[in-house]
């Protein structure tokens, strides 16, 4: 099937000359000659990969990503940054936001076509659908394993049996991973104040139990009992975590792994996922704040991006782009590697 590649730049001759080069190798091309145009043809026709320059006027490449990325049905199309600047600091800004990859100006024929042949394998795979059962939920691993934020991820996972009615997981109980069901039936239930239980929900083979109360960091509102023989398999949440925010495809098609594929129960996990991450950030800053800021001064620290993301549990691509979006919504500011606390009555109520 042909691909479509959109390239998005201000310069004609950089778009004409790499619409030609990609022409010549089949794939089927849209041109767009600043970044408001790219997403307009993106949310009107959505190409199988970006092709977008860094540099242009009215909507930059940095914005034009992360506009689409806070899209669900754009946010997993292969974006690839052009730009004539060389530097580390452009190279890592616009991989810390979520680009699949970076060209520089001047590049010849094989570069490009390099870049885009490997970031379309890339797509493939994690559009490829998984059985649902652990067969299916293993070779998803090991297609995640192969990138490379997530190779540190458990390939196997260790089944356990329960037999009729004993439970899995009780009600107060805080989660330590998620429940995928490789064969049974399982029920959630709640028991009010008289002893009297009541079903909250239904599962059978190839559902994932357990996860909104791992992303809410909240103890279970309700249990989980067998309600036949069945086996179940604990996926920890250090690798669930990993699942969701160290890379933005894998997410994405876990999530919709997760969800079964119903769209409004999608949309609800990516922003119950988006919602922890802040809530996780907001408590980590709060805690720093308590535990250095001097009396009647704004808190302000350099914090390396590696120590947050060790207290958040997440990637340190992943707190960057969150703390920008606390800078855009005037909760923080940030200068190079220090961060100053500009609103910290939000930061609570996020966090609550």
């Amino acid at each position: 099937m042909e691909k479509t590649i959109l390239i998005i730049d201000d310069n004609k001759d950089v778009r004409e000359n790499t619409a030609e080069i990609l022409e010549f190798a089949k794939y089927k091309v849209q041109i767009a000659s600043n970044g408001k145009e790219g997403i307009r043809q993106v949310q009107i026709q959505k190409p199988d990969l970006i092709i977008c320059d860094i540099m242009m006027p009215e909507l930059d490449g940095y914005s034009v990503l992360r506009i689409l990325g806070k899209d669900i049905e754009t946010s997993t199309i292969p974006f690839v940054f052009l730009t004539a600047k060389s530097s580390k600091g452009d190279f890592r800004k616009g991989m810390m936001m979520g680009a699949d990859d970076y060209l520089t100006k001047p590049y010849d024929d094989t570069e490009l076509l390099n870049v885009v042949e490997t970031r379309l394998k890339k797509s493939e795979i994690l559009k490829t659908e998984f059985a649902k059962t652990a067969d299916g939920l293993s070779q998803f691993l090991d297609k995640a394993k192969g990138m490379d934020a997530l190779k540190n991820i458990s390939v196997k996972f260790k089944s356990r049996k329960y037999i009729k009615r004993e439970g899995i997981y009780f009600e107060g109980n805080h989660p330590n991973g998620i429940y995928f069901i490789n064969k049974g039936k399982v029920k959630t239930y709640k028991s009010n104040s008289n002893g009297k239980e009541y079903i909250t929900g239904l599962f059978k083979d190839g559902d994932y139990i357990g996860y909104n109360a791992l992303l809410e960091d909240t103890a279970y509102s309700d249990g989980a009992m067998a309600l036949e023989d069945s086996e179940i398999i604990l996926i920890p949440k250090e690798d669930f975590f990993s699942l969701l925010f160290n890379n933005r495809d894998v997410a994405t098609r876990f999530i919709r792994m997760l969800s079964d594929s119903v769209a409004e129960k999608e949309e609800l996990l990516i922003r119950l996922a988006y919602n922890s991450v802040r809530k996780r950030l907001a408590e980590a800053l709060l805690t720093l704040s308590r535990r250095y800021k001097k009396e009647n001064e704004l808190f302000s620290m350099a914090i390396p991006r590696e120590d947050l993301a060790s207290m958040v549990g997440t990637a340190i691509e992943t707190v960057i782009r969150t703390l920008t979006d606390f800078k855009e919504e005037k909760l923080v500011d940030i200068k190079n590697s220090t961060i100053t606390i500009i609103d910290p009555d939000k930061l609570v109520k996020m966090k609550n």
